[in-house]
């Protein structure tokens, strides 16, 4: 009978569409990761130094993926942006 319940249930399937959603959402946060990975080495190989401009960004946007695989693996029930906010330091 829990079973049919848990079927039936409107927040379980509220939590498998976020999951599904959050799931895309850190495909693409995790492919910008690397993006800024091999833009700062690059910079880093030609000019010397990194680009002190993206630094915050990419702070940004490891949190952000931490943030999304908390909500992922249930550890935590607040929604990351884009439905919170955008993380900060």
């Amino acid at each position: 009978m829990q079973l049919k319940e848990n079927i039936k249930s409107s927040n379980v399937w509220m939590r498998g569409f976020f999951i599904f959603l959050y799931a895309m959402i850190s495909y693409v946060a995790i492919s910008l990761t690397f993006f800024v990975i091999f833009f700062q080495f690059g910079s880093l190989l030609f000019t010397g130094k990194l680009n002190q401009r993206l630094l915050p960004f990419s702070q940004s946007l490891s949190i952000l993926i931490h943030q999304i695989f908390n909500f992922l693996t249930f550890n935590s029930d607040e929604k990351p942006f884009p439905l919170g906010n955008w993380p900060t330091k």
